[in-house]
């Protein structure tokens, strides 16, 4: 509970990237053991500010105060000494290592210099206990979903004991079960007297779990409220500028057309049973199930990125042979990844460079690649997303989460499959741009693409779809129409629980 003293004060913190002015002259103070909200849309300077915190970025201008005295942290370790941890939004972990070692990385328990495995994962188990996470400390980081990434990585700030923790996105890659563990954990270290930053979109998330709200927009403080005296539609007129009401969908209306994709018997060694399903033209189908039920996986099989055992995938009705990505994509199909970063994006490459990857042969001249053709396929799409950077030739490792989103979804739109595999379309993606992204998919849909729509959120499954499958343990448990889909009903079936 916060005793109103101030723990940390920002005193006009200004900090530039080439291109850009992420945070301009930004003042605000966060109480001891509240939980302190940050939102803005993307780009807005919430990352950035949790960041400076940490010791990740140092700012320009502008001075932060800890306990009332001038701090400056050179390194993360700095801060870390001083009792600040940070969950970030992008998984930052090794992942060559095991699940103890990143947990104790710089801290490993040794003796004559020989590090004391049995003792490290036995902490590293105390800690992941702490978060739900039953699974082997000794397994390495690369074998883990994106789900159980963002449970180690809470697990660690958690099991530092820091008396100050930033929180960004840390529901965004979470079902809603392990999102209801993690607020019971928050719940905890405010009983604790722990001081939570807690940056997040979503605003169900804000409201329950915030004492107090601080919006960014455009890299400035625009104004602080008291969680429990403001309202959804306040927030967002002060982030925006604009009312942003739930989404309806538009392609419910239009008529549904043959299958274009069709799965029969997919089976991938335990991560697939025999699952059977075909999405037609004009439909989104919704695919909801806890972590580990296997949506990502099939995603991947039909896409070529990982094999599987047996099965059919038919394309228009016919039988076709996808061995590799390639494949996938000369049949029309595009897949958006969960894990933007690692296999959505080539984060070297410029915003423009990204957008041609997928369609390099209709960039082409007679005999080289054409850069102008580039560009202009850059604008249109800069434009019709809204991306918020420079200018497209900025490396999109530099544009803020939901705008390197925004980058990965626009390289399928240019290319014009007619399946689109939508895996977490939405995560770390601010209010006004899920609302552009949600009329998008609907866009898709209408003008008869087929597309599977793959979600932790199920607020969006629930409205964006047309019909919801719904996997549990790698197999097919039941499939709804939209208006028998209920919330209740799609999680009981997630957790294999009869209706009352």
């Amino acid at each position: 509970m916060s005793d109103g003293r101030p723990i940390l004060a920002f005193e006009g913190i200004t900090k530039r990237f080439p291109g850009v002015t992420a945070l301009a002259d930004v003042s605000l103070e966060v109480r001891a053991g509240e939980c302190h909200a940050l939102m803005g849309e993307n780009g807005a300077g919430k990352s950035t500010l949790g960041k400076i915190v940490a010791g990740i970025y140092q700012p320009d201008e502008g001075r932060v105060l800890l306990d009332g005295e001038v701090i400056r942290f050179r390194v993360p370790l700095d801060a870390a000494e001083a009792g600040i941890a940070i969950v970030h939004q992008e998984l930052a972990f090794c992942p060559n290592l095991s699940i103890a070692e990143n947990l104790l990385l710089g801290r490993m328990p040794s003796r004559g210099g020989i590090v004391r495995r049995g003792e490290m994962e036995g902490e590293a188990r105390r800690m992941l206990a702490a978060v739900g996470l039953q699974i082997d400390p000794a397994t390495l980081m690369e074998r883990l979903s994106t789900a159980q990434e963002q449970l180690v990585q809470i697990a660690a700030a958690v099991g530092r004991r820091a008396r100050i923790i930033v929180m960004d996105e840390p529901t965004s890659s979470l079902s809603a079960v392990e999102s209801e563990r993690l607020f019971e954990i928050l719940g905890q270290l405010k009983r604790q007297g722990v001081t939570i930053i807690y940056v997040s979109h979503r605003m169900e998330e804000i409201l329950r779990l915030c004492d107090r709200v601080s919006v960014l927009r455009d890299g400035r403080f625009i104004k602080t409220l008291e969680t429990a005296a403001t309202s959804t539609d306040e927030i967002v007129s002060l982030m925006i500028g604009r009312s942003v009401g739930e989404y309806f969908p538009s392609h419910l209306s239009a008529k549904i057309g043959p299958p274009l994709l069709a799965v029969e018997g997919l089976s991938a060694a335990d991560r697939v049973r025999d699952v059977s399903f075909e999405v037609r033209a004009g439909e989104v189908v919704g695919l909801a199930g806890l972590v580990g039920a296997g949506r990502s996986e099939v995603a991947r099989c039909i896409f070529g990125v990982d094999e599987f055992e047996r099965g059919t995938i038919r394309i228009d009705g016919q039988a076709v042979t996808i061995r590799t990505p390639s494949d996938a994509i000369e049949l029309g199909i595009g897949l958006l990844p969960e894990d933007r970063k690692r296999q959505g994006l080539v984060l070297s490459m410029s915003c423009k460079d990204n957008l041609a990857l997928a369609v390099l042969r209709r960039l082409a001249g007679r005999l080289l690649f054409s850069r102008r053709r580039a560009g202009r396929l850059a604008a249109e799409y800069f434009e019709k997303l809204r991306v918020r950077a420079a200018h497209p030739e900025v490396d999109v490792a530099g544009l803020s989460g939901g705008n390197q989103q925004k980058i990965a979804l626009a390289k399928w739109l240019a290319r014009n499959c007619r399946v689109l595999i939508l895996d977490e379309p939405t995560r770390g993606v601010d209010v006004g741009a899920k609302a552009e992204i949600y009329s998008l998919i609907d866009e898709l849909a209408a003008a008869g693409k087929a597309v599977l729509l793959i979600s932790s959120e199920l607020p969006e499954v629930l409205n964006l779809s047309t019909r919801v499958l719904v996997l549990a343990g790698g197999r097919v448990v039941g499939e709804l129409p939209r208006e028998r889909a209920t919330q209740d009903a799609v999680m009981r079936l997630m957790a294999n629980v009869k209706a009352a």
